[in-house]
């Protein structure tokens, strides 16, 4: 198949997850066209299937804000009439299902081809943005023009039904992780640098907005540290990170909390913490913990949107109210005390991630692609 994937660049999930989907089906030996402003952080491979296409916005005086959907339509209909794509898969709504309308309109009077387009839910898209009363309506209806819709949780699918008047089906089709890449053997030399006297490891990693509670964390963490050494290592970027930062000095916290920024190799941080901690508002599944779940940390999280569709309560891991910083560092403390119970609750994150491995979910892909496959494509692949 000649599969098109619309994504955000960025380390968001959404943008991960379309990333590492398109990688996975250049595997499969399907051709693959990333459509997007600038190249994809986990695109970071050669791939002879896989093809990146840049969405030039040109800016004049008279436009204050470019308008980059009408860009990225037109970035599509070129790459579907001159790569004769089967299919669009645009991952978050806004504004990429209704980019991806306009696009399928355009083909459609250029020579006649009804080009399928797959539109992925994730979050954020339905949760908060768009629920404005700026985007609803528009988000409303590519929806339901798209020939398909996905969602990455149940929670999701079901806020999604609440929130927007959706009248066709969403079929669940969870986020996945590559456990392979991060069940890895620890790095001792890269441990004893951040842990010098074998102190424990907390680790937090996100876009660093306010809907991830990054204050949370920080207490958490304060609570932690009253009753043992230990070290908390904080990756991504974002606008709450200068408030931790001084949050962290205002604690007396600065020698023991690392914020290490944008990193791509997640899979060697992840490798040598104890303990993942996500105090998030929302979460439409929480890719992030899933991903700490596959390198062995125990996740203690919040129980607010999908997580509780991955993160089992006292099995793999932990979860409280939002806001509930008392039992998080109750739940944090007594594990990393408890040497035995870290171990099992390590292993049980691990087996847990297995069941979302990606090796399960890309033939999920593959078959809801197949509905809308031209018979002599498919043939062919």
């Amino acid at each position: 198949m000649r599969i098109g994937i619309v994504c955000y660049p960025t380390f968001g999930g959404s943008g991960v997850l379309a990333t590492e989907l398109g990688k996975a089906l250049a595997d499969e030996g399907h051709e693959v066209h990333f459509i997007t402003y600038q190249q994809p952080v986990r695109l970071n491979v050669f791939n002879a299937n896989i093809f990146y296409h840049e969405v030039r916005v040109p800016t004049y005086p008279l436009f204050d804000y470019p308008p980059y959907e009408v860009a990225l339509a037109s970035t599509m209909v070129d790459v579907i009439m001159n790569h004769d794509l089967d299919l669009l898969h645009v991952h978050y709504a806004i504004p990429h299902a209704s980019a991806a309308y306009m696009a399928k309109q355009i083909v459609k009077t250029k020579n006649g081809r009804n080009v399928p387009v797959i539109t992925t839910l994730h979050g954020t898209d339905i949760t908060l943005v768009g629920k404005d009363k700026t985007y609803e309506p528009v988000v409303t209806f590519s929806i339901n023009e798209s020939d398909a819709i996905t969602a990455v949780s149940q929670n999701l699918k079901d806020e999604t039904y609440k929130s927007f008047a959706i009248h066709k089906e969403i079929e669940v089709i969870h986020n996945f992780v590559d456990v392979a890449r991060f069940n890895k053997k620890p790095i001792d030399a890269f441990r004893k640098v951040i842990a010098p006297a074998g102190e424990k490891i907390l680790i937090h990693a996100s876009n660093f907005r306010k809907v991830k509670r990054i204050d949370d964390v920080i207490l958490v963490f304060a609570a932690v540290r009253k009753e043992m050494p230990a070290k908390l290592l904080m990756v991504g970027d974002g606008p709450e990170r200068h408030t931790a930062e001084e949050m962290g000095r205002s604690l007396g916290l600065e020698e023991d909390i690392r914020f290490l920024g944008k990193q791509e190799q997640m899979e060697d941080i992840l490798a040598v913490s104890d303990v993942f901690l996500l105090p998030s508002e929302y979460e439409s599944f929480g890719l992030a913990a899933l991903e700490a779940m596959a390198a062995r940390a125990v996740v203690i999280s919040t129980n607010a949107g999908g997580l509780s569709e991955i993160n089992i309560q006292g099995k793999t891991g932990f979860m409280a109210d939002v806001g509930d910083v008392a039992s998080m560092s109750r739940y944090a403390v007594d594990l990393l005390k408890d040497e035995t119970k870290l171990a099992e609750m390590k292993e049980a994150a691990y087996e847990q991630a297995c069941r979302f491995d990606i090796s399960k979910i890309i033939p999920v892909y593959e078959k809801l692609y197949s509905r809308f496959c031209r018979m002599d494509t498919c043939k062919a692949n």
